[in-house]
């Protein structure tokens, strides 16, 4: 798969945690409406929802990641930035949903606003990609070792946040850590 063969999202609305579920899948899975109905199972005696925008136009809240990857038989793993990404063992982690923040724009202008934003990294033949919705396209990381220097920069700041996407046997016995680290 060339790059341009890899499956990327672009945002629309505030539906980035939709686009970082379908990137990280590597297929449209998710949308708006499936989002939706998650978060009417996750609230249902709510009028207003309180794991969406309430003007309807996404901004969904980790509840529904979770949610939408257990309907797929996956898990996530929030990931504890006391570890280093060092103790990660990569090859059982099918992707990362990351929570960073991100600036508010109008069009061209940029607001001096901060809000939330769900991006998506994962494998696809070899190689690691930003899959981030606000990019025109999917940015090569690189190997395994250029992967956890871009993770290692994201999380950095301590408003980054990051999901491990793995599948539920993993999460189970807690093999996406490195063995030496299990002890710990």
């Amino acid at each position: 798969m060339s790059e341009g063969e890899v499956f990327h999202e672009k945002q629309r609305l505030e539906l980035c945690a939709i686009h970082a579920l379908n990137n990280v899948l590597q297929e449209q899975v998710f949308t708006k409406e499936t989002a939706d109905d998650i978060c009417k199972r996750l609230a249902p005696q709510c009028v207003v929802n309180p794991h969406r925008s309430m003007l309807g136009t996404g901004n969904y809240d980790v509840n529904v990641i979770m949610a939408a990857l257990q309907s797929r038989e996956l898990a996530a793993v929030w990931w504890d930035k006391r570890r280093t990404v060092q103790s990660l063992c990569v090859d059982k982690v099918q992707g990362f949903i990351l929570n960073v923040p991100s600036r508010v724009s109008l069009g061209i202008v940029s607001l001096p606003v901060k809000r939330r934003h769900w991006l998506a990294v994962r494998q696809v033949n070899g190689h690691y990609y930003n899959l981030d919705s606000k990019l025109k396209s999917p940015v090569c990381i690189g190997n395994e070792a250029d992967l956890r220097t871009f993770l290692s920069e994201v999380l950095s700041p301590d408003v980054a946040e990051m999901l491990l996407v793995v599948r539920r046997d993993v999460e189970e016995y807690g093999t996406w850590l490195n063995s030496d680290d299990l002890r710990k």
